[in-house]
């Protein structure tokens, strides 16, 4: 599973960005984008995102 980013959700807020334990979050474009390669699939993103806009899938 990787985290997903609803692009419509996001805030830019960069909670997410910090939170990621592998560093596999960055923003692009004012909206946080996931490296599926890197992502370790720890759902920390997914519990801290205040916009809901994090999914694993």
């Amino acid at each position: 599973m990787t985290a997903i980013v609803d692009e419509e959700k996001c805030t830019a807020c960069e909670t997410c960005v910090d939170e990621c334990p592998a560093q596999a979050i960055m923003m692009n474009n004012e909206k946080a984008k996931v490296d599926k390669e890197l992502c370790v699939d720890c759902g920390s993103c997914v519990d801290v995102c205040p916009s809901e806009a994090i999914h694993l899938e």
